[in-house]
């Protein structure tokens, strides 16, 4: 039996008279929030994410889905200024937003959200910066800003998106919501405003549209419309603030009210985790953000931190293995749906995968996550040696932690086992500034992209809010015309 204490049942606020007025305090932390109140860990934080989703962006343009929407956006005849990183593509803000966020989000290899709330799962709540720094980067660009300007914007993007996703009742989730599609619409468009620099009635305006475009459903995940709501609630923010600065109308009170954003995407939400909550304290710094080391669902990384662990120190050969069993709490195989993966986007969802391909390769990164090494007969043949499924200890640890429990039995008889709550990436095992960058250089490479500009890209966002121009980083990731 665990001694956790017993979870605080979700109970769905739909009283719009306790929640009258939520609207607009979040507009008033979009419209209030200076750069020099942000605290200086929250800023170090930020720009190890900022630096990784800048890093996805250019391994996401060769992806197969970014080559697609590059050919779609050519179709459209669209002219520009604003950058689609990786390429020498220059098109309309909202569209440049909308194709970094799903080059960004493409690999499954962004920043997660990490909830701690014993009603939640932890690490199934959002990917912060998918949605957000594409709607961000794309409006500093445009606009010629700072990096400070660009900087203080994502993270107010960031802090709404969490926030309003904690607050969420699990239902929406559970039921098939995807959060970083609905809830990253909220963070396109309030870091759109802010660089837009709205007032608090047009802002409050930008977000009544913004969640009227809020959608997304899990049941695509493992195809490329999971990346595709990433790109689409960045898009769906810039386009929410330029008609909301243009005049048009909204209700000024969208996420409160009985016929609003919470109620109708969750059957009603948890006030306690908003109100009064937004930067006090912020989400990156409590409980955290997670950046992952391998580019496959969060959920399999305390697995596969602990398999790579035991591979190096035993020394373990795949002929060695007799079977890998898995267990986990039962909420975790309810997103880790491809027990049989036959492409890399499934690949991504599956423990069974994620585990065969580290006995094999002792590495899981962008280059073992496509379809010809997901087909092969030897790793087909290790993903039949692993299991998967609920265990009982797992599961009384609670949903608040990606407890996982591995058995290792070897053909000459060993049993190697081990544990582990979170994974290599977590606040619990972080990835530091360097780490980040040697991924980002990684993703860099897998570009085709010439070290001397990652390098320079990497020095730049370690000093972001010295930068005069977003305009220089920009134009390090992207292409000569």
């Amino acid at each position: 039996m665990s001694d956790r204490p017993a979870a605080k049942p979700f109970t769905p606020d739909i009283d719009s008279r306790r929640g009258e007025g939520l609207t607009r305090e979040v507009g008033r932390f979009v419209v209030e929030t200076r750069h020099d109140g942000l605290p200086d860990e929250l800023v170090a934080l930020g720009r190890k994410s900022i630096l990784d989703g800048l890093g996805l962006a250019l391994s996401g343009s060769v992806a197969e889905s970014g080559t697609i929407i590059q050919r779609y956006l050519t179709t459209q005849n669209l002219s520009g200024t604003t950058s689609v990183l990786g390429t020498a593509m220059k098109v309309p803000p909202r569209f440049a937003a909308f194709a970094n966020g799903i080059a960004i989000h493409a690999d499954d290899f962004d920043d997660t959200q990490l909830a701690v709330g014993a009603d939640r799962v932890y690490g199934l709540l959002t990917h912060p910066s998918a949605p957000c720094l594409p709607a961000a980067l794309a409006l500093a660009e445009a606009l010629d800003l700072s990096g400070r300007e660009l900087e203080l914007a994502y993270h107010v993007g960031v802090e709404v998106e969490t926030k309003v996703s904690e607050a969420m009742s699990p239902r929406h989730y559970q039921h098939g919501f995807h959060s970083t599609a609905t809830c990253g619409t909220l963070a396109a468009a309030s870091s759109a405003a802010k660089l837009y620099g709205l007032d608090l009635e047009t802002t409050l305006v930008a977000l009544a549209i913004a969640a009227s475009q809020s959608a997304g459903l899990r049941e695509n995940f493992g195809t490329m419309t999971k990346p595709f709501h990433a790109g689409r609630s960045a898009e769906s923010g810039v386009l929410a603030c330029d008609l909301a600065k243009d005049g048009f109308t909204a209700t000024n009170r969208v996420l409160e009210s009985p016929r609003g954003f919470f109620q109708a995407h969750g059957g009603g939400y948890d006030l306690e985790s908003i109100q009064g909550k937004l930067g006090r304290p912020w989400t990156f710094l409590e409980p955290g953000v997670s950046i992952k080391p391998h580019p496959s669902g969060s959920l399999t990384h305390p697995g596969m931190t602990k398999m790579l662990e035991l591979i190096l120190e035993h020394d373990i050969r795949p002929e060695d293995v007799e079977r890998v069993e898995v267990g986990t709490n039962h909420n975790m195989p309810n997103a880790l749906i491809h027990h049989q993966p036959k492409t890399e986007l499934q690949a991504k969802f599956s423990m069974e995968f994620c585990i065969a391909i580290l006995l094999l390769e002792r590495r899981a990164g962008l280059n073992e996550f496509n379809d010809e090494v997901v087909v092969r007969p030897d790793v087909k043949d290790m993903i039949t040696r692993v299991h998967f499924g609920v265990h009982p200890d797992a599961e009384a640890a609670g949903y608040d932690k990606m407890t996982t429990i591995l058995d290792v039995y070897l053909k000459d008889g060993q049993r190697l086992q081990a544990r582990a709550d979170f994974g290599k990436g977590s606040p619990a095992q972080p990835m530091s500034y360097e780490d980040v960058a040697e991924k980002f250089q990684e993703c860099a490479r897998f570009a085709g992209w010439e070290l001397s500009r990652a390098t320079k890209v990497v020095a730049l966002v370690r000093d972001l809010d010295a930068l005069p121009s977003v305009r220089e980083l920009t134009s390090l990731l992207t292409r000569a015309q």
